[in-house]
């Protein structure tokens, strides 16, 4: 059986009623602005569940919005995020929607590009304003944000992730976690990195100039 820690039981500073509904959706909808650098036209929130049920009431719906905008959990400008999002020019709108096998408080989160590209992130709110993100771009995949996360979608051939390590290594990045998730053989994968310290821009631009990585993506949840 795993140790509660005091955030657990406490949950976190956090503007609204529900840890669950409001503090883990702002961190999702935070790893959606990550993930597409801010550069955010339209966002779709597909609402799992009772995500689905209570988004209102809840404040969730504003909740996602902040953390798409970038917003902490205990961030005031939660309250007004609608505001600030339509004043950004970005436009958003909210679905119910059945996900499948997933926990009863998950989310999709279609996002557009400024470019037209879509940025996919599906995620959990777990509890205690905890989190598990479970898919990004289609591909399943498992973090928590607990620890600095590099997100690096790369192809899949032999020895990238020995020179992204050895990049990490260097800049004396120590890593906590890894894994490695893959679509097909030789086809696009992602590395999550889970490090005990903050990834700087530096090591970030030099991951990815080498030979076979797509992009890097910095995830800060703390």
């Amino acid at each position: 059986m795993s140790e509660l820690s005091m955030f657990d039981v406490l949950g976190p500073n956090m503007i609204g009623p529900s840890s669950s509904h409001t503090a883990g959706a702002c961190r999702i909808g935070k790893v959606g602005n990550k993930m597409c650098k801010g550069d955010i036209s339209h966002v779709r929130f597909l609402l799992h569940g009772s995500f689905s049920q209570t988004y209102k009431g809840h404040g969730t719906d504003r909740a996602l919005v902040g953390g798409i905008l970038g917003f902490d959990p205990d961030d005031e400008r939660i309250v007004e995020s609608f505001a600030i999002a339509k004043a950004l020019g970005i436009k958003f709108e909210f679905l119910k929607a059945d996900l499948g096998d997933v926990h009863s408080n998950t989310v999709k989160i279609e996002i557009q590009k400024s470019s037209g590209e879509i940025v996919e992130v599906m995620g959990s709110s777990i509890g205690g304003g905890n989190i598990v993100i479970t898919r990004i771009n289609g591909l399943d995949l498992e973090f928590t944000g607990e620890y600095f996360t590099l997100v690096v979608p790369h192809m899949d051939r032999p020895g990238i992730v020995t020179k992204v390590t050895a990049a990490l290594a260097k800049h004396e990045i120590n890593i906590a976690f890894m894994k490695v998730y893959r679509h097909n053989r030789g086809k696009e994968a992602f590395m999550i990195i889970e490090s005990d310290n903050v990834v700087d821009q530096l090591t970030m631009d030099e991951i990815r100039s080498l030979d076979g990585v797509v992009n890097t993506y910095s995830i800060n949840l703390k």
